[in-house]
């Protein structure tokens, strides 16, 4: 079967280690890597679904991405693939859905019949409206939603990629985004408040199911064998043989864990490779050169405070600091320090909300090494 040359699109939630992760994507030479792309409309444009800067219209001016819409952002998408190269997507998923799971509607300039979607699941027609009024408050939008789709974008417009998925344990990934939001990052980042809404875990996980639903990922799961088949569920709940999906129009069920992927990069990353159609090379895992740190500093400058560590690295090699599983007392106590009284608190309630949906997505990592935990002092 003919490799597939979809566009790769790594969903994610923030501070999930994702930013080291897309640095060895952009090593590559036949791959257009495009950092948060959707994060533009999510906050800033005229369709946008965060509440973050709505009071502040100077601050969505200032970002350069004022007039982005989701149309705008699949525009650039498309002129990123045409020069012979596969597109590799990192972002935050949380940025196709309206926050606190608030019931989603296609966004408006994605409704445009130009773009071959005239005529809605439902049924609904639509009439190519605009974008709502940069003088209102966009969502909700007005326009109508997809059956079983979570996300703002139609359904003809995910089909187009190939999804995999990168997840980090809670007690790490919140409080690093905890710290981007208070003195003195804040200034930096320009986040002054810590939502718990933007911790993208129940998002990545209704996106997930969604997906794997409609059939646009699995039933296969990626694997490491030697053969390249891979091992998918069957109904009775034994394993099966199948083709792996890197070579298939639907991907296999592909889900790399932060700390799996921290403590042994090189497995992690070849048998990512092996899942999306690409042939590894070891390589990937060195960025020293100047035009590897160029690019990267380029692509990252829009979220500052947020990818510092990422830019200044100059290779993902496997961690060798590894302790013992900490109990939650001793999470609380670390965050107490760090973060005083009130702070502690805030993680840990955002943490519990959250590790339920993380171990769901966790029983479909994909497994290379015996399964530890161990404390990870990178924050992005």
């Amino acid at each position: 079967m003919a490799q597939t040359q979809k566009p790769i699109f790594c969903v994610t939630h923030p501070r999930a280690c994702s930013t080291a992760f897309e640095r060895v994507f952009m090593t590559r030479k036949d791959l257009a890597c495009v950092h948060e792309p959707f994060g533009d409309a999510f906050y800033y444009g005229p369709e946008r679904l965060s509440v973050r800067y709505e009071n502040d219209e100077e601050a969505r001016k200032a970002s350069g991405f004022g007039d982005s819409t989701y149309a705008t952002i699949f525009d650039r998408l498309e002129r990123e693939g045409s020069e012979d190269k596969r597109v590799f997507i990192k972002d935050i998923i949380h940025y196709l859905l309206p926050p606190d799971a608030k019931p989603p509607q296609l966004a408006p300039s994605l409704m445009l019949k130009r773009r071959g979607i005239g005529t809605q699941s439902n049924g609904h027609t639509t009439n190519g409206s605009a974008s709502p009024s940069k003088d209102t408050v966009p969502f909700p939008y007005g326009t109508p939603a997809e059956p079983g789709n979570p996300t703002v974008v139609p359904g003809e417009l995910l089909k187009k990629f190939h999804y995999t998925f990168l997840i980090r344990d809670p007690h790490y990934s919140i409080p690093s985004y905890y710290r981007c939001t208070i003195p003195p990052l804040d200034k930096v980042t320009g986040f002054y408040k810590f939502y718990p809404s933007e911790a993208g875990y129940d998002e990545v996980r209704r996106v997930f199911d969604y997906l794997v639903t409609a059939g646009l990922v699995g039933p296969s799961f990626a694997g490491d064998a030697d053969d390249g088949s891979v091992k998918s569920a069957g109904s009775d709940g034994a394993d099966s043989v199948g083709s792996s999906n890197g070579h298939s129009d639907i991907p296999d069920i592909c889900v790399i864990d932060a700390d799996d992927l921290l403590d042994k990069p090189k497995e992690m990353i070849e048998a990512y490779c092996k899942t999306v159609g690409l042939d590894y090379d070891p390589d990937m895992l060195h960025w020293e050169d100047e035009e590897n740190q160029r690019r990267a500093k380029n692509a990252f400058e829009k979220w500052r405070g947020f990818h510092e560590d990422a830019i200044d690295s100059t290779e993902l090699r496997a961690r060798t600091h590894k302790k013992a599983k900490k109990t939650e007392d001793e999470y609380d106590r670390e965050w107490t320090q760090k973060y005083g009284l009130k702070g502690a608190n805030t993680i840990r309630q955002c943490v519990d909300a959250n590790m339920d949906t993380y171990n769901y997505l966790k029983q479909f990592a994909i497994s290379v090494i015996p399964k530890h935990h161990g404390y990870d002092p990178h924050d992005d």
